[in-house]
């Protein structure tokens, strides 16, 4: 089980280190935790607003749904001394960008969530929102992909507040005083429909946006607002810069497209790098059908864990 994987001591110490900081730094509201089953392979597919979105999800989900949270990472993390011992003793998953190595970490993330029991945190839109009012983006289908060939459930986790914490796109963190960070898991997306059917780049797609408007809607609930009817698309918005300057249209709504930048929080790249290398670049990873970009994608292409 995922025991077999992971270091207790390990655990304890980085729970220990962390969970205080956290408690320092951030008010939470928590809802929605009883959609997290308390054992057994889970996938939380988030939306992404900060790179400190992985420390706070990791909050989440280890007190309020008592699991321990498992990270696709980038392949370099592993490498830094401490760290990469830390992430390699806690079961984290590593991925090599630009590689056929995403293949390996797909295997890896499959086993993790089958064989090991494993509550896996992706993010599918890959990197942190471009959307103007923050709401999520399209995403890339690993996420779908590897939902589909597992079987595991998809839990919608939604979440608002990191902003204020550290803005995607500043260095500048504001831990003081405290930020409010609200959580809310639904019920599992229900991909029935889409079970035992031929995996075709379509049905990738329309599991993928039932994964989305899921995350949207609780989203939605959380802020009191109503989300755009059509979800910011970085790849359109990049065409329409093109002759527009530097404001993108998409779906007839004028929106400022954000600088791009590469996700490197390690936990928010492999999200659509955790299904099929759909292209090399989404995600940061190819996996052979898709991407395994569920938190460490390559900015706009990819989806990340």
């Amino acid at each position: 089980m995922a025991k077999q994987r992971e270091s207790r001591v390990v655990k304890v110490v980085v729970a220990s280190i962390v969970r205080p900081i956290m408690t320092a730094i951030t008010k939470v509201d928590w809802r929605g935790q009883h959609h997290i089953p308390r054992e057994g392979g889970v996938i939380l597919a988030s939306n992404h607003l900060s790179l400190a979105d992985p420390l706070t999800i990791a909050h989440y989900l280890y007190v309020a749904g008592r699991r321990w949270p498992t990270f696709t990472s980038k392949d370099s993390v592993f490498k830094i001394p401490v760290v990469g011992f830390v992430a390699r003793s806690t079961g984290q998953i590593g991925v090599r960008r630009g590689s056929t190595d995403a293949v390996k970490a797909l295997q890896d993330a499959e086993k993790a969530l089958v064989e090991d029991g494993c509550s896996v945190i992706f993010y599918p839109e890959g990197t942190c929102t471009r959307d103007p009012g923050e709401w999520p983006m399209t995403a890339k289908t690993g996420v779908a992909r590897l939902a589909l060939t597992t079987g595991v459930p998809v839990v919608p986790v939604a979440h608002w507040g990191e902003q204020h914490l550290l803005r995607y796109g500043t260095t500048r963190l504001r831990p003081f005083p405290r930020k409010r960070v609200q959580y809310l898991a639904g019920p599992p997306v229900d991909l029935d429909k889409y079970r035992g059917e031929p995996i075709t780049a379509s049905l990738l797609r329309d599991a993928t946006a039932d994964i989305m408007r899921a995350i949207t809607a609780l989203q939605a609930e959380i802020r009191g607002e109503e989300p755009p009817a059509i979800p910011y698309d970085p790849r359109a918005a990049r065409q329409e810069r093109v002759g527009e300057g530097d404001v993108g249209r998409v779906g007839g709504t004028e929106r400022a497209d954000a600088p791009e930048s590469t996700d490197t929080t390690g936990a928010t790249d492999t999200t659509d790098t955790t299904g099929t290398a759909e292209e090399p670049g989404a995600g940061g990873q190819t996996s052979g059908a898709e991407n395994v970009s569920a938190g460490g994608g390559k900015d706009d292409d990819a989806p990340r864990s």
